[in-house]
């Protein structure tokens, strides 16, 4: 009898009965997307769309996204702070992933977020003016989420005159916590090239990596490090760090999926001194670690590719220095580190932490230096750091141009992703530009135990296209055959209602109040994107790509004329698409909300005039959701609904 009991409750176990339960839990999806853009006398031009561009690729991949761009510091701080309020109410099971696109500062060993009204004179307004980025690091990693991923694509030039010791450039190395995964567009202490867009190289190829499939978590970055490499010529190397404990993929590969030529891993694998030169080197910016760029530069010191993989191990290895300096804190660690690095990008860190502490900025006549955990910096490193920034493209160092990576550590790039166009931009305030979507291959999935997000058109419509008509201001959807499968008006008031049906949700606190447009910046540069002023109550006006050609965009957004094509390999031919199922069903997933009268200053281009409402009916009850996605998903078929004149009309 007693034997019985025990396996009864093992069978409630099993199969997910005991305590009401479901047989296994939904994985959540959420996400922050931030694109600082609009800083008052140094926009940048890609750091929106790019943040738009990821707040897509998570909505394909099944997140719910709260997305805006050019927060002032109230507006960061407090999206950060509701985001880790959202993740911790939602429990283990829950993904997060954070993504900054702006201006990142280092300053005494951290690093700290930039909003676009920071104004910063001097070292001491940094961490005033700008959130530490490790106040949201540790409560996250706290939280014990299944997986958490913080991006920062915010390595860039300091454009800000500072009076007094000078700090050090791009961002500080920062060891993530359990469960956690730290991403830079740029490796520790240097600094990306400036970039014309539409698109960042980084948010590009991480897009890219992103919905290529059935890539664990820490490939999907690697590749990223490798095409970026490629894209930059080398100027740009990515970094990321990890200690992910649990298997997470953003998409699968059906049986049905063409090979992605990536080779063997076991060929991948292989010692660097078995490599040709070349192939060497991609296997070392792939590994990115220290142990790989000394064994390409043991076996290749006199290749032209060695001066760079040179420089790339003297960032690397001041950066961990400077790290161990910063963990032990105490005078003997920065002494050592001044000993190390005479000009280093960090002195001016050591002294001021030295002063702090009023100790004396050189050491004592018998001090001994503190084991660092690594070597010295032999002389030819020495030259690669002497001043507080990096520059992988500065000229003077006469870098070799490096080699694409060879097939089999990087395939070409789908056809379609290669050149992508500028995207919607939808004037109003704090709304993230909306990319044009290209569809994912029907062999490529979501995978099937995550949480479907909430009104979300493109998850949706994953392997569908989603476009604005600019003649009827439509949300229109075709499947890859183009037969229409849905055409909505897209009329909406309040603050971002504009992007409620193709982007990300506004955080609460801007999406219920009345739209207030970001403090209006000062004239760019020459040859920044001009600033338009914000309407005081913003109709649902939205620029397609193609009227963006040589017409003024709102404050902090991308340039609009077409960007060169990039300098990729020819991508290979993929089979062609095969018939894609209609949209999951969803309930009201584009609202029709009648916006107010727009009153549209002389500089912008001419507004979309939107629909005016139908006159209000009762409602019809939405359908019911299901799954109705392609092979990977069975379900039975269900009716096709969509939005006409006010009703849902399901056929």
């Amino acid at each position: 009898m007693k034997n019985k009991f025990f396996l009864t409750l093992l069978l409630f176990a099993l199969f997910g009965w005991f305590g009401g339960g479901g047989a296994v839990a939904a994985e959540k999806r959420i996400a922050l997307v931030i694109g600082e853009a609009a800083y008052s006398t140094h926009p940048l031009a890609t750091a929106a769309n790019d943040a738009g561009l990821i707040a897509q690729t998570l909505q394909a991949a099944g997140f719910d996204v709260t997305g805006a761009r050019d927060l002032d510091e109230d507006g960061l701080r407090r999206a950060l702070r509701d985001f880790l309020d959202k993740a911790g109410a939602l429990g283990p099971e829950t993904v997060a992933f954070v993504y900054f696109a702006g201006l990142g500062l280092q300053l005494e060993g951290e690093n700290y977020l930039v909003p676009v009204d920071a104004t910063i004179a001097r070292d001491a307004d940094i961490s005033l003016r700008a959130a530490r980025l490790s106040d949201y690091l540790k409560p996250l990693a706290a939280l014990a989420l299944k997986t958490t991923v913080v991006v920062l694509d915010a390595a860039r030039a300091n454009p800000f005159a500072l009076t007094g010791q000078p700090i050090a450039g791009g961002l500080a190395l920062f060891e993530p916590g359990p469960n956690l995964l730290l991403a830079y567009n740029a490796a520790p202490g240097t600094i990306a090239p400036a970039e014309a867009g539409p698109y960042g190289a980084y948010a590009h190829g991480l897009a890219e990596m992103i919905r290529a499939g059935g890539m664990p978590l820490m490939q999907v970055f690697d590749e990223t490090r490798l095409r970026v490499s490629e894209l930059t010529k080398g100027a740009q190397i990515p970094w990321n760090s990890a200690q992910i404990g649990s298997s997470f993929m953003f998409f699968e590969r059906t049986a049905q999926a063409p090979a992605r030529e990536v080779g063997d891993p076991a060929l991948r694998a292989r010692p660097i001194a078995q490599l040709g030169a070349r192939d060497a080197y991609a296997a070392a910016i792939a590994r990115d670690t220290i142990q790989a760029y000394q064994e390409y530069l043991v076996a290749y010191p006199g290749d032209p590719l060695a001066k760079r993989v040179r420089a790339i191990l003297a960032a690397r290895r001041e950066a961990l220095i400077w790290r161990r300096a910063r963990m032990l804190d105490t005078p003997e660690s920065y002494w050592s580190y001044l000993r190390r690095y005479p000009r280093g990008p960090h002195v001016a860190d050591a002294r001021r932490l030295l002063a702090m502490r009023a100790s004396a900025l050189e050491p004592p006549p018998a001090f001994q230096p503190v084991d660092m955990g690594y070597p010295p910096p032999p002389p030819e490193e020495i030259v690669y750091l002497d001043g507080p920034e990096l520059y992988f493209d500065n000229p003077a160092f006469g870098f070799a141009p490096p080699p694409p990576p060879p097939d089999y550590f990087l395939p070409p790039p789908p056809p379609d992703f290669v050149v992508l166009p500028p995207p919607y931009v939808i004037y109003d305030p704090y709304v993230l530009p909306a990319p044009v979507f290209v569809p994912v291959p029907v062999y490529i999935q979501t995978p099937a135990y995550i949480a479907p997000p909430p009104n979300n058109v493109i998850f949706e419509n994953l392997h569908n296209s989603v476009m604005i008509d600019r003649a009827s201001n439509n949300l229109v959807i075709k499947n890859p055959e183009g037969r229409l499968l849905s055409s909505s008006a897209l009329t909406a008031v309040g603050a971002g209602a504009a992007a409620v049906a193709i982007g990300a949700t506004l955080p609460h606190f801007i999406a219920k109040k009345p739209a207030a447009a970001p403090p209006k910046p000062l004239p760019p540069p020459t040859g920044a994107p001009a600033p338009v002023a914000p309407l005081k109550q913003p109709p649902a006006l939205i620029t397609p790509p193609a009227a963006q050609q040589a017409k003024p965009t709102p404050a902090g957004a991308a340039p609009v004329n077409p960007a060169p094509t990039p300098q990729l390999r020819p991508a290979r031919k993929t089979p062609p698409r095969e018939n894609a199922a209609p949209p999951r069903e969803r309930a009201q997933a584009h609202p029709r909300v009648a916006p107010p009268a727009p009153t549209a200053p002389a500089a912008r281009p001419a507004p979309i005039v939107p629909k005016p409402p139908t006159p209000a009916k009762p409602p019809t009850p939405p359908p019911t959701r299901g799954p109705t996605a392609p092979t990977a998903r069975p379900a039975p078929q269900k009716p096709h609904c969509t939005i006409e004149n006010g009703k849902a009309v399901c056929r």
